[in-house]
């Protein structure tokens, strides 16, 4: 689907839930990074995520430390591809594709992310990426 109308589509409501998916979700992010500038990507993106879970009575999904931490590590890996479409953005990062034992998993403890606070309110993350970092990572990091 093409990035406007997959905005157009969520924010009329027109997607069920049973077809929007995790991967869906990380679209939908690069879909509004690429439209907005980021600050207001994340507004957008954040309150049209809101208003979905809501309207298919699921409003406790929503966890903005979720939310938040995704889309900052969306715009990180959309600066560092510079000019990627969607699909090559896709192909070249398919850790953020993954939901269960996702990408988030190296920077937060389950028990943070499953709490209300950071539902409520977006945490910093409380794990060490060294402890999970692949030896190439760290070399690459201290450079």
């Amino acid at each position: 689907m093409a990035g406007g109308d997959l905005i157009e589509r969520f924010e009329s409501g027109s997607i069920s839930s049973e077809e929007f998916h995790h991967a869906d979700h990380v679209q939908l992010a690069f879909t509004y990074l690429t439209k907005y500038p980021v600050l207001q990507a994340l507004e957008k993106f954040a309150s049209a995520l809101k208003r979905f879970a809501a309207a298919h009575g699921k409003k406790q999904l929503y966890n903005e430390t979720i939310t938040c931490a995704y889309f900052f590590l969306i715009r990180e890996r959309m600066a560092r591809l510079e000019s990627a479409d969607w699909e090559a953005f896709a192909r070249q990062n398919p850790d953020l594709l993954v939901w269960k034992d996702g990408v988030l998993t190296r920077y937060y403890r389950e028990a943070t992310l499953k709490s209300d606070f950071a539902r409520n309110v977006f945490v910093l993350p409380d794990k060490s990426i060294e402890l999970h970092a692949s030896p190439v990572e760290l070399a690459r990091r201290q450079r």
